[in-house]
């Protein structure tokens, strides 16, 4: 059995290829954040996914994966290590990234605050915050 952080690993990546083959821009960059948001809008409403949509089966997976993508993105950005407890039955959701400066961002409870709660999570300005705060 793998650990949250190895499944960090390769559910990113996992998920990069899947968006990439369905027409979103996933290169792990800053700007590609911006298409986690237009993924979620193209395949949920108001916290429901679309029922001839990408989300419909899997939810909890590839919402992971998503806050998966969203976490490397950043860390291959800014820097840091991923934190996660293997035996906490939460641990995918709570899985951390703490950013250089002693920061600690939690992608995958974002990527889910912006599948229930829409717009007001955007995940494009949940990278610029992460990275203006890096910067400061």
């Amino acid at each position: 059995m793998s650990s949250i952080i190895e499944d960090v690993a390769s559910m990113s990546e996992w998920v990069a290829k899947a968006l990439e083959s369905s027409g979103y821009r996933a290169d792990f960059s800053i700007e590609s954040l911006a298409e986690i948001d237009r993924f979620i809008d193209d395949n949920s409403i108001n916290g429901v996914a679309n029922p001839n949509g990408m989300l419909v089966d899997g939810l909890g997976k590839k919402l992971f994966a998503l806050g998966a993508y969203v976490g490397e993105t950043l860390r291959r950005r800014h820097g840091g290590v991923w934190e996660a407890d293997d035996s906490d039955p939460r641990g995918e959701i709570n899985a951390t990234l703490v950013l250089p400066g002693g920061g600690q961002v939690w992608p995958v409870q974002r990527v889910i605050n912006r599948f229930k709660r829409g717009d007001e999570e955007s995940i494009r300005v949940y990278g610029l915050m992460v990275g203006n705060s890096q910067n400061s």
